[in-house]
């Protein structure tokens, strides 16, 4: 058993959420409290109802997520946010949410992670979003070929490819997420290759027309990594439960 409070500014400190930008509608941090004592953290890329609901369903008394409640901003609380509100404050679940700050923290962030698990071992912060360092990136002496096959193995699905570049990797950027609207931003920083989850339709023919490799893995896919690790991160230091809430989007 964890404190609520001794454990959400733990995780306020080393996610810098003071120091970190973000949107409007992350609300990084503490978004529901519960009762003060944490047994069993659940972690979700989305703070949806279904995810509410397996995450009462598993005895989970914190819900950490990467897209939280306010992403539409301020709402009645009505239909499915009222349900959402419901759930938890009947079950006692608090919930953290943790966006930007959990994507570029340089040991559980989404970008480390999935950097990690495609051999990008040396790579570096790149991409100046807001006064902070987005993405990050690595030269890589493999195939465009080898580089999809590795990502689809760490994504555990398909990718999407947009095969606008050469047919080696060579400088290699990830942003996970939905980035793919920053393609010429990442181009004119030197990317031969740019990972992303997702982006508009107008990223691909874009990503051809400034000789780029641009692939899509998946908004959800590329988002999962952060929320995991950070879970069993919390098992080990505070010595409660963890599981994962896996409720894929598709995109």
């Amino acid at each position: 058993m964890a404190e609520l409070f001794a454990l959400t500014d733990y995780l306020d400190r080393e996610l810098r959420l003071k120091e970190i930008p973000d949107y409007p509608g992350a609300m990084n941090g503490l978004q529901i409290e519960n009762q003060g004592e944490v047994t069993k953290v659940g972690a979700a890329v989305d703070a949806s109802l279904p995810v509410f609901e397996k995450a009462v369903a598993e005895g989970v008394d914190l819900l950490l997520v990467h897209h939280g409640m306010f992403w539409q901003g301020a709402q009645p609380l009505t239909g499915a946010f009222y349900q959402k509100t419901k759930l938890a404050f009947e079950a006692g679940m608090a919930l953290y949410s943790a966006h930007i700050p959990l994507d570029v923290h340089p040991v559980w962030g989404n970008n480390k992670q999935l950097a990690k698990a495609i051999g990008m071992n040396e790579a570096e912060t790149f991409f100046d979003w807001k006064g902070i360092q987005l993405g990050m990136c690595q030269k890589m002496d493999l195939s465009l070929a080898d580089l999809t096959s590795s990502i689809e193995r760490a994504v555990g699905g398909r990718v999407h490819m947009c095969a606008g570049g050469a047919d080696q990797a060579g400088r290699v950027g990830i942003i996970t997420g939905g980035a793919g609207s920053e393609v010429a931003a990442v181009a004119a920083a030197g990317i031969d290759t740019f990972i992303t989850g997702e982006g508009p339709h107008w990223s691909f023919p874009m990503a051809e027309e400034l000789g780029i490799n641009l692939i899509y893995a998946g908004h959800y896919a590329t988002e999962t990594f952060g929320v995991r690790v950070l879970a069993q991160h919390l098992k080990q230091d505070f010595g409660v439960d963890a599981c994962f809430l896996d409720h894929p989007t598709g995109l």
